[in-house]
């Protein structure tokens, strides 16, 4: 419902059109819910696009689902980046999901009962606010990076995309987790290769094991005494987790050197645990991203800057939501095919605390997706 053309009401707001997003709207559209998705981008999938060339997901098609529509490959095929950009952009078209995009979110308060988004001149207002962004958005890099020479370039992970982003000489890359080790062969053929941190643990069967699978969504969740503490273990130590598809044989094999840990710079060298300062042209930076809720400007946060929240529900500020967490109830909750399980729970929440506009219906008919830009009107 418009209120004019700078502010406007919903029912519920879902903040974010990632997988998370989407799956939050495609059962939001199945009780006959008036919502709307707010999205930054000017594409649906375009945080996909824009990572590196040659990422893959490391769980397989099978796995690699939102609710209602299956992944559109053969079910042992893990998808690429583009192919899962894709994806997502064709199931909000199959479900017409109300989108705005271009419309980052600035501030996000309460007034009353209500919470008021800001975009801009925009202002949106809503009795159910859910935030599906995730919580890893800002990318983390040591302070000591600004010592290094001025003549070592230096990328984050986020920003990096192929190897003709860097200059000729040894590359030095920071993190050995997933992105790590994987940017780290898509280097290692046209540079001299290091690889900084300690050895992590790897799955030999991968995530697209059945078995496997099972164990990380339905054994390792906050319903269970060894999925809490092996949680808990996780946030305490994010470093830590497991490689998949790759382990160290691989990166050995490939002439990957493996170096420990980065502990400083020394005459603008960056130095390792051992002592040695390493003589390199560039450094990727893989040390992973912090938590960002900066413009949520109520006072829902712990002081790890996380939300205190069970299962996504905000104790102490009804209708506030979050989806997309890490470890939100399981170990599969940040991954595509574990969002959607949140994604109904939070769905059923706001049923629960709006009963007159919950029906449960059938899944949203297929129609032409509703996507506006910045300025335009939504349909419904």
């Amino acid at each position: 419902m418009s209120l004019s053309n700078k502010e406007q009401q919903f029912n519920t707001i879902v903040i974010g059109g990632g997988q998370a997003g989407l799956a939050v709207g495609y059962y939001l559209a199945k009780q006959g819910r008036e919502f709307v998705i707010l999205d930054a981008q000017d594409r649906i999938g375009a945080s996909w696009r824009s990572r590196w060339e040659s990422l893959r997901l490391f769980t397989p098609a099978r796995y690699s689902s939102l609710p209602g529509m299956p992944f559109p490959l053969p079910p042992r095929t893990y998808p690429s980046k583009e192919e899962m950009a894709d994806y997502l952009e064709a199931y909000a078209h199959h479900f017409a999901l109300p989108i705005h995009l271009q419309t980052p979110v600035e501030t996000l308060t309460r007034e009353g009962e209500q919470y008021l988004l800001t975009s801009g001149e925009r202002r949106f207002r809503a009795s159910n606010m859910v935030v599906a962004m995730g919580a890893l958005q800002q990318p983390k890099i040591p302070e000591f990076a600004s010592s290094l020479d001025a003549g070592i370039r230096q990328l984050h992970s986020q920003q990096y995309r192929s190897p003709e982003q860097l200059q000729a000489g040894a590359v030095l890359i920071v993190g050995a987790g997933n992105s790590g080790a994987e940017i780290a062969l898509d280097l290692v053929k046209g540079h001299a290769v290091w690889l900084a941190g300690p050895e992590v643990s790897h799955v030999p069967v991968g995530l697209g094991n059945p078995l496997l699978w099972w164990i990380f969504s339905q054994v390792l969740t906050l319903r269970t005494p060894l999925g809490r503490a092996a949680i808990q273990s996780s946030l305490k130590h994010p470093g830590a987790s497991p490689l998949f598809r790759l382990d160290s044989g691989m990166l050995e094999e490939a002439s990957v050197k493996r170096v420990p840990r980065v502990t400083g710079v020394q005459q603008g060298k960056p130095q390792l645990a051992d002592g040695q300062r390493l003589d390199i042209a560039n450094v990727i930076w893989c040390t992973g991203y912090t938590a960002d809720f900066r413009w949520i400007q109520i006072p829902v946060f712990g002081t790890d800057g996380y939300p205190l929240h069970a299962r996504g529900v905000v104790k102490g500020e009804p209708g506030l939501y979050f989806v997309g967490l890490p470890f939100q109830f399981a170990f599969t909750s940040s991954l595509i095919g574990g969002v959607g399980r949140d994604a109904r729970y939070i769905a059923e929440q706001i049923a629960l605390r709006s009963p007159a506009h919950a029906e449960h219906i059938e899944p949203p008919a297929t129609r032409e997706a509703v996507t506006v830009k910045p300025g335009e009107g939504i349909s419904s």
